[in-house]
C-alpha cells in the first residue's frame, strides 16, 4: 500500500519534496538571522528584549566614520586577500587539465587524491603542521642550524610583510584539488567527437588542450570567477583566526575576524551586526553586478 502511495506522487512533486529539506535549512540559516539586523538600530545588551533596549536609529551607522582608521586597514587586507584569490583562479582549472593528460589511472587517482585530501584537513590542523615547519623551533630552521645558517631564518609566521603571500599560497594549497575536480566534471562534459575529430587532422595533445578543452572551460571558468568576484568581502574567517598574532595583525585582519571583535571581544553586538548587514549588502550588489557583466560579455547571466 504504501509502495503505490509513493508510486502516486508526481514526479515534480517528488522533486520539490526532495528539495524541502535543502529550502528549509537555507531559510532558517539564511533568511531568519535578517531578523537580527534590527539590533544595529538599537543599544543591544545581552539578556533584555528588543523592545526593552534604547532605539539609537543610524548611531551605529556613524561609527563607520568615526572608526574609518581601522576600517579602512581592515578593507585593505580583504580587498588584497580577495584580489590575490582572483589571480589564482585559473590555477584549478589547468590542474584539472594537467591531470586529465594522466594516462596512467594509478597515478592519476593519488593525485587526486592527495590534492583534494587538505581541503577537508581543519585550518586548526595547518596551523599546526605550518606552526611545525616555519616557526622557531621548526622542521625549516632545525635544518639551518644544522647547515650552520640558522641566524639567516625568518620566520614567515610571525613576519608582516610575508603574511599575504602565505596566507594566499595555504589557501591555493588546500583548495586548488577540490576546485579542480568542477573542472575535471566540466572536461567529462565535453564532446569527445570534437578530440576525435580534432585527432583525424592530426593535432597535437596541446593543439587538443589549446583549441578544445580550454575554449570548452570558458563558461566554469567565468562562472566561478564572477561568483568569486561577488565574494570579495568574504575571505572567510577560520584560517585568518588561527593564524592570527600581535606580529601580523596588521596585515590579517581581514573583515570576517574584524566583525568578530567587535561582536565577541568588545561586545559591541550593535556596530557588529552594522558591519556584517553591510558587508551582506555589499555582497548581494556585486554579485548582480557581477551577474550584468556576466551577460553583457558572455550574453549568458549567472543567476
Amino acid at each position: 500500500m504504501e509502495k503505490r502511495r509513493a508510486g502516486n506522487i508526481k514526479p515534480k512533486y517528488r522533486l520539490f519534496l526532495m528539495a524541502l529539506p535543502f529550502m528549509i535549512f537555507i531559510f532558517a540559516f539564511a533568511y531568519v538571522p535578517i531578523f537580527g539586523w534590527l539590533y544595529g538600530l538599537f543599544d543591544y545588551k545581552p539578556g533584555f528584549k528588543l523592545g526593552e533596549m534604547e532605539f539609537v536609529g543610524m548611531k551605529n551607522f556613524m561609527k563607520i566614520v568615526t572608526d574609518w582608521r581601522d576600517l579602512s586597514r581592515v578593507l585593505r587586507n580583504t580587498l588584497v586577500m580577495s584580489g590575490l584569490g582572483l589571480l589564482s583562479a585559473p590555477i584549478p582549472m589547468f590542474f584539472a587539465i594537467f591531470l586529465n593528460e594522466i594516462r596512467r589511472p594509478v597515478f592519476k587517482k593519488f593525485v587526486q587524491t592527495t590534492t583534494t585530501l587538505p581541503y577537508f584537513i581543519s585550518w586548526i590542523i595547518v596551523f599546526s603542521l605550518s606552526f611545525a615547519i616555519f616557526s622557531n623551533d621548526g622542521l625549516i630552521a632545525n635544518i639551518l642550524k644544522l647547515l650552520g645558517a640558522s641566524d639567516s631564518y625568518v620566520n614567515v609566521l610571525g613576519e608582516n610583510k610575508a603574511t599575504w603571500w602565505l596566507q594566499w599560497f595555504l589557501g591555493i594549497w588546500k583548495s586548488m584539488g577540490w576546485n579542480g575536480i568542477i573542472y575535471i566534471a566540466a572536461i567529462a562534459g565535453i564532446d569527445a567527437e570534437l578530440y576525435e575529430a580534432a585527432k583525424v587532422d592530426g593535432a597535437s595533445r596541446f593543439q587538443l588542450i589549446k583549441n578544445i578543452t580550454i575554449p570548452g572551460l570558458y563558461p566554469t571558468f567565468f562562472v566561478l570567477l564572477l561568483l568569486s568576484i561577488s565574494n570579495l568581502l568574504n575571505n572567510g574567517f577560520d584560517q585568518y583566526f588561527v593564524f592570527f598574532n600581535p606580529l601580523v595583525a596588521d596585515r590579517i585582519e581581514v573583515l570576517d575576524y574584524y566583525v568578530y571583535k567587535v561582536g565577541i571581544l568588545i561586545n559591541d553586538y550593535s556596530y557588529s551586526t552594522v558591519l556584517g548587514m553591510l558587508k551582506t549588502v555589499f555582497s548581494v550588489a556585486m554579485l548582480f553586478g557581477a551577474n550584468r557583466l556576466s551577460k553583457k560579455l558572455r550574453g549568458e547571466s549567472i543567476v
